[in-house]
């Protein structure tokens, strides 16, 4: 729908973000990178698309009907679009997050009328900086939850409406707005907007490149040895060697992000180009300039800033 129509609801104003393309930081390289705007959703991420893809999916498959409630975990994007969906569609909603996640994010959510349920980290885990093992744990309670209320569980990790979300609109999107691409890279969280990117992307021209991007001693993808599952990149880089959702025929390469060059990119954003997002906007931006220093040398370069710097106020990131 054009943005100048009315909209009969707030899903209607998902997706469609602009696509901008990243002149100031790219002025002395040799390459363009494009940054495609998802903290422009209504609830400031790319999960707004996968959270109405899920709901609606589970609608036409019956899997949710009226009344039911909602559960899922989240890092409070995925959290935040589901408390948007199903606010707007009338479903009770239950965020389970890890209480090593930004505070801003429970605030929002409960401000949708979400009821949130906080899990303690594991016992040598650092606040700010979820791991693998404290996903589990929220993993674990979002499960009872699931069994306790008779819930349906919108599994952004197994579902493939998360995927399909970024297949169907996202990927086509990028591709309308640039007029070509030469490689795609994206930080993982669930993979479902690799994985969904990265398929369209190769069904339009086969030679576009697509790089996992994961942090530095959390590269499990990439098959190393985990020795910094406490990275400060949220919302990603869970050290999972397997997801779901990604077919690895998809993956053409790994890159790795530190913390440090995730958090000056992320500034940089802010400061050279006006654009407020998020720790894994940073990190994508980081891995797009490896790309532009090395193989794809005066290519295009899509990514995706995949959240906003508000979310991110009462971390270190903007101290």
């Amino acid at each position: 729908m054009a943005r100048s129509e009315l909209c009969a609801s707030v899903l209607d104003t998902i997706g469609d973000t602009p696509l901008v393309e990243l002149s100031r930081i790219t002025r002395d390289l040799d390459g363009q990178v494009f940054a495609k705007l998802e903290f422009l959703n209504p609830g400031y991420s790319k999960k707004d698309r996968i959270a109405r893809q899920m709901i609606e999916e589970a609608e036409a498959s019956g899997a949710l009907q009226p009344g039911d409630t909602v559960v899922e975990l989240t890092s409070g994007n995925t959290g935040a679009g589901l408390a948007i969906v199903c606010a707007a569609k009338g479903y009770r909603f239950v965020a389970v997050m890890s209480r090593g996640n930004s505070v801003e994010r429970v605030r929002m959510m409960r401000a949708l009328g979400t009821e949130v349920v906080l899990v303690d980290q594991c016992p040598h885990s650092t606040p700010g900086a979820v791991s693998g093992a404290d996903l589990a744990r929220v993993e674990e309670t979002a499960r009872e939850i699931v069994r306790e209320r008779a819930a349906f569980r919108a599994d952004q990790f197994q579902l493939e409406g998360n995927s399909r979300a970024h297949y169907r609109h996202t990927a086509p999107e990028i591709m309308r707005q640039s007029g070509g691409i030469d490689a795609f890279c994206d930080f993982v969280g669930s993979g479902g907007s690799f994985a969904g990117c990265a398929q369209y992307f190769k069904e339009c021209d086969p030679a576009i490149r697509c790089y996992v991007v994961e942090p530095e001693g959390a590269a499990a993808l990439a098959g190393e040895a985990v020795s910094r599952p406490n990275h400060r990149i949220q919302g990603g880089g869970y050290a999972m060697p397997d997801l779901a959702l990604v077919d690895r025929a998809l993956i053409d390469g790994y890159l790795r992000v530190s913390d440090a060059d995730a958090t000056c990119m992320t500034r940089r954003l802010a400061k050279e180009e006006g654009l407020f997002a998020g720790f894994s906007s940073g990190a994508n931006l980081a891995a797009a300039l490896q790309l532009l220093a090395g193989a794809h040398r005066g290519g295009r370069v899509a990514i995706l800033l995949c959240d906003s710097g508000l979310k991110y106020l009462s971390t270190d990131l903007w101290c």
